[in-house]
């Protein structure tokens, strides 16, 4: 959520930034709202005020014996206790109606956000093959560990259903992944609800604005999770940390839920995008002055995990246009996939700033006072996705997949699989 003091103090400035995400922001119902809610405080104030001063002559009467000034101070008092509350009243509707207006704003983006898409840089050079490279689904189903035929009948389009060796490469590098962040990065691993209520999901963006993309359940506000994300920032939902503690760094590894809402007739092959997935997700909480130092080192930490599979990536900073709603920046990681001569995403490393944690109440306690924390979130990283681009940039001529060396410990030894 936004910060209504900036809105209110600059708002032709947070209405120039808004528009760079290329959507028309009008923020005049907000600072009318605003406008009205401030008014209703100064008018509660001195009615309380003039409250006080009543009963001070109630008081006084009582004391000197007059009973006709007693009844009128009376009177007066309750006639002002009638107004406060339907001021009151008045007040709290007001309040609704602008935390509506304020959860359907996305984040402000950072000034280092650009207006196009830039590649920063990209990683070890794409693999290259003496003979045309397959896309993942056709490596995938030839040596038979992949069936997406099956899976569509159990469940339905955009479902994928993976076997005996595919099943146990998914599960190697979703233990690989988690094992890097933990051991080696200092993220503690945490298991996670995959039902969250609907609190923790609008805290962290998703909600109200994207309710169709969601799975909801039928008889109770709870909602599946499209990114371990949610219930890892909520952890600390309503909480005040020490500034001592931070940053704290979680991963979990779940499985992820997504309706992919207007997405239909677009990558309908294979494994890029389904309605369910697994992956492994990153979150940090930080001081709002190291929170981009530690998005670096984030988005380092999701790298480290491509480096070591021997894939080609790249590392793209994301425009206003594409960034997540909650998001003031956010650096892409892309695989080279030959099969299908394109990159894909496979990671997404963002910062929150403060969005999700005025949201959330999540503040920190430090020597000048509360403040509210920074969330950082980053794919570390997609597991179906990374399945995908090993199966196309490690397959050879004759169908057979190599298996990356880090991931045989995973395999107990398998070093190739074959039909």
């Amino acid at each position: 959520m936004l910060d209504i003091k900036r809105i209110r103090e600059n708002p032709e400035e947070a209405s120039k930034i808004l528009s760079r995400r290329g959507a028309k922001v009008s923020l005049d119902s907000i600072l009318e709202l605003d406008a009205r809610r401030r008014e209703i405080i100064k008018e509660v104030d001195e009615l309380r005020h003039q409250r006080k001063e009543q009963s001070d002559i109630v008081a006084r009467a009582k004391k000197e014996g007059k009973k006709e000034n007693q009844e009128t101070s009376i009177l007066e008092s309750r006639n002002i206790g009638k107004h406060i509350t339907e001021l009151e009243q008045e007040s709290q509707s007001i309040e609704e109606k602008l935390k509506d207006e304020l959860l359907i704003l996305p984040n402000f983006v950072h000034e280092t956000t650009p207006d196009e898409d830039r590649v920063i840089r990209e990683g070890s050079e794409k693999q290259e093959f003496d003979f045309e490279p397959r896309p993942h689904w056709d490596v995938g189903e030839a040596l038979d560990i992949i069936d997406i035929q099956r899976a569509v009948r159990m469940s339905e389009t955009r479902f994928v259903m993976l076997k005996g060796q595919g099943a146990l490469l998914e599960r190697a590098l979703a233990n690989f992944m988690v094992d890097l962040h933990t051991e080696e990065s200092g993220y503690t691993e945490v298991a996670v609800p995959y039902l969250v209520n609907r609190t923790s999901i609008t805290g962290t963006g998703q909600l109200p604005k994207f309710e169709n993309e969601l799975y909801r359940s039928r008889d109770e506000e709870l909602y599946l999770i499209p990114t371990a994300e949610v219930p890892l920032v909520n952890i600390h939902q309503g909480e005040t940390l020490s500034e001592e503690i931070l940053p704290l760094k979680y991963a979990a590894l779940t499985p992820c839920f997504r309706r992919e809402a207007g997405s239909y007739g677009k990558d309908t092959k294979g494994m890029i995008r389904v309605h369910q997935f697994n992956k492994v997700e990153l979150v940090k909480f930080s001081v709002p002055e190291n929170s981009y130092k530690e998005m670096e080192t984030l988005l380092a930490d999701a790298e480290e995990v491509l480096k070591l599979l021997g894939l080609s990536y790249r590392v793209v900073l994301l425009s206003a246009k594409e960034i997540g709603f909650a998001a003031a920046k956010t650096y892409d990681l892309e695989c080279w996939m030959p099969g299908e001569k394109t990159w894909r995403e496979v990671a997404s490393c963002s910062n929150c700033e403060d969005f999700q944690a005025r949201r959330l109440g999540i503040k920190v306690r430090r020597k000048k006072g509360l403040e509210y924390v920074h969330t950082l979130n980053s794919s570390g990283v997609a597991v179906g996705r990374t399945l995908a681009a090993v199966l196309e940039n490690y397959q050879n001529k004759d169908g057979s997949v190599t298996v990356p060396d880090v991931l045989r410990p995973y395999m107990s030894g398998l070093s190739r699989i074959e039909r």
